[in-house]
């Protein structure tokens, strides 16, 4: 599978200083189905979980944004 990223998710990483090979890492272990999904993740080196939103159309996957997700989460 292919995975592309979008501007915004591009920007985002670098805002937040995500390393798009995290990322990777972590779709590259799923089996995502036809759609939009929505991956909240703990992550090595990060103080709250990630939230990556991935569209998979055909054979082609591309990471809309990612985020570390503050809001409602403990420590």
């Amino acid at each position: 599978m292919e995975i592309k990223f979008s501007r915004h998710a591009k920007r985002r990483a670098k805002l937040y200083q995500i390393p798009e090979s995290d990322i990777l890492d972590i779709l590259t272990g799923m089996d995502l189905q036809h759609g939009e999904h929505e991956i909240v993740k703990n992550v090595a080196g990060f103080e709250y979980p990630l939230k990556i939103v991935v569209s998979v159309e055909g054979d082609t996957a591309t990471v809309v944004t990612s985020y570390p997700l503050k809001k409602g989460r403990e420590k």
